[in-house]
């Protein structure tokens, strides 16, 4: 066995250190990431531990010395990142002593690993190991408590994100969770995201930690505010829900309880706002409300918006715009031969945005549906 590696053999590890100081953290050169999946010494005596329960690990490891413990720690919480706690039948790890490598359901690496350092080093320098496999693990991937976090809270995030910085954690993220979190956003932003994210490999490491900072920070936000308020627990669909009742009020009644909303979550407030009116929306728009808003719309934008829309919604339009804009519109539709999907659903977003905007002031009227 080479002299970095460690084996677990009647309670103590080979090249056991003497001193029982704690050192500064590091990690195995070779990561079981490695395409080969060769685990070192260190990794193998932590999945050797981590499939006995706690009491007979902490048992095992009593009389080995709490730098030793440490590292092994670390293997553990690194390991469990990286996705090999739950997928270790090819791994070669020895079984004779153990029942079962895999974890029953309730598994918890962070529980497990709390038990064990308590009973092996005592509660202060298990805190302390803890906050340095936190910081290590942060360090090594910024992005892991996204990737652990609900995709549909992650969507919430990401969908009032610009699309490159969706895309840089996106990037990041294992495929599934990947494919996941774009299910639940909205088809335009989805493709300005997909279209953005095969740049993201040029980015430097540091602007991609300043990102998962950010987002891990909203992220949090988001978490506390489902422990602490309703509006944040609410989905996207329900959010809108409410923005549809919200529209159709005068806009005194409207702002004043918009505002109550800002006041006690900003960020759904704005999502309210912005949930308030859709392009597809636009059917719903009285005819003298729309005629105001469509002589504020440039026309080559709007014909590049009404490109595969719904036949009702054209004709909505073209019935609330004067017969030569109608006619000028014909024709720059004409034009519009060569475009991306991208391009369209902007088109769509701005109009959107102008209606938002007459709502605002209290210019838009909708009919009952």
């Amino acid at each position: 066995m080479p002299n970095n590696e460690y084996q677990i053999s009647n309670r103590k590890f080979l090249r056991r250190r003497k001193k029982a100081n704690i050192r500064p953290f590091q990690t195995s050169n070779e990561r079981p990431g490695d395409t080969k999946k060769v685990l070192t010494g260190k990794q193998k005596a932590a999945m050797l531990l981590m499939s006995l329960d706690s009491t007979a690990a902490a048992e095992l490891l009593k009389g080995v010395d709490a730098e030793a413990v440490q590292e092994l720690a670390v293997e553990l919480a690194h390991l469990d990142a990286t996705g090999f706690t739950n997928n270790r039948q090819d791994l070669g790890v020895p079984r004779q002593n153990c029942k079962s490598l895999q974890p029953s359901h309730d598994f918890s690496i962070n529980g497990f690993l709390k038990e064990v350092l308590k009973s092996s080093v005592g509660d202060e320098k298990t805190e302390q190991i803890q906050a340095g496999i936190q910081e290590l693990l942060y360090k090594n991937d910024p992005f892991k408590s996204i990737c652990s976090a609900d995709s549909q809270t992650v969507a919430t995030i990401l969908q009032n994100e610009h699309p490159q910085t969706a895309a840089v954690v996106l990037s990041e993220l294992p495929a599934d969770k990947n494919s996941e979190v774009l299910s639940f956003l909205d088809w335009g932003i989805r493709i300005s995201i997909v279209n953005r994210i095969g740049s993201c490999e040029s980015m430097n490491t540091e602007a991609k930690a300043r990102i998962a900072e950010v987002v891990c920070k909203r992220l949090e936000a988001v978490t506390t505010g489902k422990t602490n308020g309703p509006l944040s627990a609410q989905s996207k669909p329900s959010i809108r829900k409410m923005a549809v009742i919200l529209r159709n009020m005068g806009k005194e009644i409207r702002d004043g309880l918009l505002g109550a909303i800002r006041g006690k979550d900003k960020h759904v407030g704005g999502m309210v706002a912005d949930l308030m009116i859709f392009w597809e929306d636009i059917s719903q728009i009285s005819d003298r409300s729309l005629q105001k808003a469509l002589r504020r719309i440039d026309v080559k934008k709007l014909a590049l918006a009404l490109v595969k829309a719904d036949n009702q919604l054209i004709q909505k339009i073209k019935s609330n715009i004067s017969k030569p804009m109608a006619a000028v519109l014909n024709e720059q539709m004409l034009f519009v031969s060569a475009y991306e999907r991208e391009d369209i659903e902007q088109a769509r977003e701005e109009i959107a945005e102008v209606l938002r905007k007459m709502n605002e002031k209290g210019e838009l009227a909708f009919v009952e549906e």
